[in-house]
């Protein structure tokens, strides 16, 4: 009986042991996976805040807690299961579907651009709440979700290629663990980022000189922060979308941009070899960035201009 019990306490051991084994292997891949998609990340950090700028203080982490569940229910019920479907029967879908997300994304970002030189906004533009009223939250919170909607994509495809070699269930376990990490990362930091002016205003009310200082500077340099930011997302949008259809041209065949950009960015590196990795990587984002404004613009101008100079030609 005594023998029969250690058996089993030893299978269970065995057991416990595999699966312990089973979840660093995960977590091993998965942090593999996102250490891969990590530009994409920044990005995506970069353009959410942007989307809540302007709003009142008491509305931004509802904001924020709505994006963000957004973007996992993109993830998880929508990017992933796609994904792996395509990964599995049809992996050459993957690069053209990737490649319309990528025109997307430099459609919009150029469109901030023509905003803002030109003058001219939709009523459901970048504008805030108080100027559109209370349905703009709703209007905004949709637009950074869809807007979101292509970065993820990026990111599971990013991390799915780097767990191709996996069973079809291990890479969906590591994709639903990618996909929870990273948007608890993106809108944790994202969430902290926009209330940091309301915690040095808290700081500026202590009595210590030294977190009275601290706190001003928070309160009189966060709005400051955040306009940066709303530009850092308008050309984010565009490196990535650029680099999006860069990666995906080259995929398809069309490999004569890609070769550019990386010969560019071999000599880059090979001139200067200290810095060479940085500088790389500035002539992929630049190339990419040109690439991504260049195909907006020819979009944004299929979709303005042209239905404006019909409409004045009509009699």
């Amino acid at each position: 009986m005594s023998g029969g019990l250690v058996g089993l306490l030893d299978d269970v051991a065995a057991m416990a042991k595999l699966a312990a084994a089973s979840v660093d292997d995960v977590g091993a891949a998965a942090g593999r996976a996102s250490a891969k998609a990590a530009g994409v990340v920044v990005d995506d950090t970069a353009v959410t805040p942007r989307y809540v700028h302007g709003f009142t203080a008491d509305r931004e982490l509802p904001m924020i807690k709505r994006i963000a569940v957004g973007s996992l229910r993109n993830k998880l019920l929508i990017i992933l299961p796609v994904v792996l479907v395509l990964s599995e029967f049809l992996p050459w879908l993957l690069a053209p579907i990737l490649m319309i997300g990528g025109i997307y994304l430099c459609f919009e970002g150029a469109e901030k651009i023509y905003e803002k030189v030109t003058g001219h906004h939709d009523t459901g533009g970048d504008t805030p709440a108080a100027t559109h009223g209370a349905d703009q939250e709703r209007v905004m919170v949709k637009s950074a979700i869809r807007t979101d909607f292509i970065l993820s994509a990026e990111i599971m495809v990013i991390s799915l290629n780097e767990v191709a070699d996996e069973a079809l269930v291990s890479r969906a376990v590591i994709l639903v663990v990618v996909a929870i990490g990273i948007t608890l990362l993106v809108y944790g930091v994202v969430g902290l980022i926009v209330k940091m002016d309301d915690v040095g205003l808290h700081l500026s009310e202590r009595r210590s000189a030294a977190a009275q200082k601290v706190g001003l500077l928070l309160v009189r340099g966060m709005p400051k922060l955040l306009a940066v930011l709303s530009t850092v997302g308008v050309v984010a949008m565009l490196w990535v979308g650029g680099h999006i259809l860069l990666g995906g041209s080259d995929e398809l065949g069309w490999h004569g941009p890609y070769a550019l950009v990386h010969a560019a960015e071999t000599a880059v590196a090979d001139a200067v070899p200290v810095l060479g990795g940085v500088l790389a990587w500035l002539v992929n984002t630049l190339a990419s960035a040109v690439i991504g404004l260049a195909v907006g613009a020819l979009v944004v101008a299929i979709m303005h201009l042209v239905p404006r100079r019909a409409r004045a030609a009509k009699p």
